[in-house]
């Protein structure tokens, strides 16, 4: 059975930000990509660096360490130094409230 958990209201997280939040010793990253909201663990898979701070484009993420991109829909590295997947999460908005289920993709 897929378990949904409330992350944030909708409202509270602008375009172009992001909520970091540690879920069962878990750090994950919501951002919000033009209305969209992707969430991925805040772990760079290159060097284990955070990747909140990273430069946004559209749905690529950049690692602030070394500048690994990564692909907020899918996980998948697009750039070295990375070459594996970061987690990606599902989300949903229900009664106003962005939700990711913890079953990774």
């Amino acid at each position: 059975m897929t378990q949904w958990i409330d992350v944030i209201n909708a409202d509270a997280l602008a375009p172009g930000e992001h909520h970091t939040l540690e879920i069962e010793h878990l750090a994950i990253v919501v951002f919000n990509v033009d209305g969209a909201f992707y969430a991925v663990e805040d772990l760079c898979s290159h060097d284990e660096q955070p990747l909140a701070d990273g430069r946004l484009s559209g749905t690529t993420i950049a690692c602030p360490a070394h500048g690994a991109l990564f692909c907020l829909r899918t996980g998948k590295p697009l750039s070295p130094p990375a070459y594996e997947p970061i987690r990606h999460f599902a989300t949903r908005i229900k009664d106003g409230m962005v939700q990711i289920n913890l079953q990774a993709h």
